[in-house]
């Protein structure tokens, strides 16, 4: 056989053999990532508490970040995911303190001014002969609005959201009243820039928008 015939006869078995590679190979075998599409996430209906606080995580992304750089230039130790923890502990612990009256642990965590008006509610609260119990029904939500130094004092002001069970029992045989709901507060924190204590206080509460 010529050796032309042979190349010709060897090619057209080398196409066949790859057609049926081809056709082994080059289909997908098995279930592919895109047989499932994982479904798009819902977007939180507009109006909901949950979409007010994507819109704020948003806006206020740019802004925080720039003051917080603000305040570490200031205060190079300041890390705000361990400052919010911090921040969140302090809340509870002061909610839960001021319902109790438990002047004790309010007055470190205070400035003298929000002292003195958390003292006055506890008194008229004593006077009264109430009892009072604040039980917080999931974790509070804290969010850093802005982190800033002025002079020698950082300052810091964030967002709590925070659904309360109140238990008030009246002077007598008054019977318990029980109360839930949901609250919103800016509460702003400072403390002196190289002071040997690096505990924060709260120097003002502020209702805001959930």
């Amino acid at each position: 056989m010529p050796v032309q015939v042979q190349i010709v006869i060897f090619a057209v078995i080398a196409a066949f053999v790859l057609f049926q590679l081809y056709n082994v190979l080059g289909k997908k075998v098995g279930r592919q990532p895109e047989d499932n599409p994982k479904p798009a996430q819902a977007a939180p209906a507009p109006g909901t508490p949950e979409a007010a606080a994507a819109q704020r995580a948003n806006v206020l992304d740019a802004v925080t970040l720039a003051s917080i750089a603000g305040l570490r230039a200031r205060d190079p130790s300041f890390d705000p995911n361990r400052f919010l923890e911090g921040a969140r502990q302090a809340y509870e612990t002061i909610v839960s303190a001021y319902a109790q009256g438990d002047r004790e642990t309010l007055k470190p965590l205070l400035t003298p001014a929000v002292m003195a008006s958390f003292e006055a509610g506890i008194a008229a609260r004593e006077t009264r002969g109430d009892t009072e119990t604040t039980e917080f029904v999931h974790p509070p939500r804290a969010d850093l609005e802005e982190a800033t130094a002025v002079e020698n004092r950082a300052i810091t002001r964030v967002r709590f959201l925070a659904e309360l069970r109140n238990r008030v029992k009246p002077a007598g045989e008054g019977e318990e009243a029980i109360e839930e709901r949901r609250v919103a507060e800016i509460w702003t924190f400072e403390r002196a820039l190289g002071a040997a204590d690096p505990n924060w206080v709260l120097s003002r509460t502020e209702a805001a928008t959930a």
